[in-house]
């Protein structure tokens, strides 16, 4: 405890981490003070009648920390720049022109920015005519939301406002990662995670406090989560390390490398990270939307896709889990390049030859340890389902896997590796006794 809290006195005697800090508060504070801001033309109180947490539209409103359900400014939340930058990473690694363009250093990545902006702009549009017509289907259930508002002006001023807030999030976020501590999107899509958390804590309590032996059901909920968590923690930080040596090279009259302490590449045993589980999660909403059409009595395939508490769903979901894990990797990792950086920089591994054997080398590893990772990636997906058929609430079961709780664990470790840097660079102690905090986006011993 004399540690922590020695710890934390460091941490606040940093002039610039301090202010590092306090900044990034200062954003979230406003984030989530816009997320109560409601709509022109909104009854507050009969949107949460209507509103609807279930499936992708839950999820959409797990990542805006509510603001979507209750008709917020910021309701789109995130989102849309998330998109737009999935959608430019792919381009990056499909398409020639910006394959080129991410390679010309600080000014390609500008422009790939500056695109990713427009692009985002695009899509709120997009999600922002949906989100009316999302809206007026509300006003059909519960009545009463847009009174004084004629359709027109109201999708006008709706997409409008609705626009202005993602770009101002995006803009938040941009900064927090500027001057601000940790990276700005993955913490305000935290937050807003992060936020619902007491809420479905005092849900799940409430609803286990009715009998008294439920209580301990409860506890052993807990104990379980923590565990959980645990293993998201290996899971992301989870590396293989490959022995990589470095021929000597005399430069002036220093030498270089050869003798020295043994490097490794770490090669990491889930490389797509979360990205893997939204495309799954995308991939099977869209025959869900089918599924209001069919006829009343049929339950069928697309029924049970509705339900994540469902077998069918939970094996289907795994297996476009894995699926997708192992086709982002392949599109994000590139053996090659690896092979010829190290040849490059004079780097070899012990017993393979340089060039297309290393490569080789390091794809076959990679593959073998993707799909251990790809299973408890599925694993983790399906947690929340699985706590559900269990007795958990639909609400807090979210925090028992899934995209949640990946995001939550991957950004508080990267924020945590950033304040611990900050420590050492001072020689200050780190936040842990033995060890070092790794972020989730691991340095390896040469530039991938």
């Amino acid at each position: 405890m004399k540690k922590f809290i020695q710890t934390l006195k460091n941490i606040w005697s940093i002039e610039e981490l301090r202010g590092k800090i306090l900044f990034t508060l200062m954003m979230i504070a406003i984030y989530r003070v816009g997320s109560h801001i409601v709509l022109p033309g909104i009854d507050a109180t009969e949107m949460k009648t209507g509103a609807n947490s279930d499936g992708i539209l839950g999820l959409i409103d797990a990542f805006s920390g509510g603001a979507f359900n209750n008709a917020s400014i910021f309701a789109l939340g995130i989102m849309p720049y998330i998109s737009a930058s999935i959608f430019m990473q792919l381009m990056t690694v499909l398409v020639p022109r910006f394959q080129k363009m991410q390679k010309e250093g600080d000014s390609g990545r500008k422009k790939i920015n500056q695109y990713t902006r427009y692009l985002t702009v695009a899509v709120t549009v997009l999600q922002a005519s949906a989100y009316v017509t999302y809206l007026r289907g509300m006003t059909n259930q519960t009545g009463g939301m847009m009174a004084g508002y004629s359709p027109s002006s109201f999708w006008l001023t709706t997409v409008v406002i609705l626009t202005a807030g993602t770009l101002f999030v995006m803009w938040m976020g941009e900064k927090i990662t500027d001057k601000g501590l940790g990276n700005g999107t993955s913490l305000i899509i935290m937050i807003g995670i992060v936020a619902r958390l007491p809420q479905n804590f005092l849900q799940e309590l409430t609803a286990k406090s009715v009998r008294s032996g439920d209580i301990l059901v409860f506890i052993v909920e807990i104990v379980i989560l923590i565990a959980i968590v645990m293993g998201c923690i290996l899971l992301i930080q989870g590396v293989r390390k490959v022995p990589v040596n470095y021929a000597k090279q005399i430069v002036g009259n220093r030498h270089f490398g050869g003798g020295g302490a043994r490097q490794f590449l770490p090669l990491k045993v889930n490389s797509a990270g979360v990205m893997p589980i939204i495309f799954a999660q995308a991939i099977i909403f869209i025959p869900t939307i089918f599924s209001n059409f069919s006829t009343e009595g049929k339950s069928g395939i697309l029924k049970a896709l509705t339900d994540h508490s469902n077998i069918w769903y939970m094996l289907i979901y795994s297996l476009v889990v894995i699926g997708f894990t192992f086709l982002y990797t392949a599109l994000i990792f590139n053996p090659k390049q690896i092979a010829d950086n190290l040849k490059q920089n004079n780097g070899f591994i012990p017993g393979v030859k340089p060039g297309q054997p290393t490569a080789d080398y390091i794809g076959h590893i990679m593959d073998n340890i993707t799909f251990p990772g790809a299973v408890l990636l599925a694993i983790v997906g399906i947690l929340p389902g699985i706590a559900q058929r269990f007795g958990v609430t639909q609400q807090f079961s979210t925090f028992f896997g899934g995209t949640s709780l990946l995001i939550m664990v991957g950004v508080i470790l990267d924020t945590l590796q950033q304040i611990e840097t900050q420590l050492l660079m001072r020689q200050y102690d780190g936040l842990m006794k033995s060890g070092r905090i790794q972020g989730r986006q691991t340095t390896s011993a040469v530039q991938m």
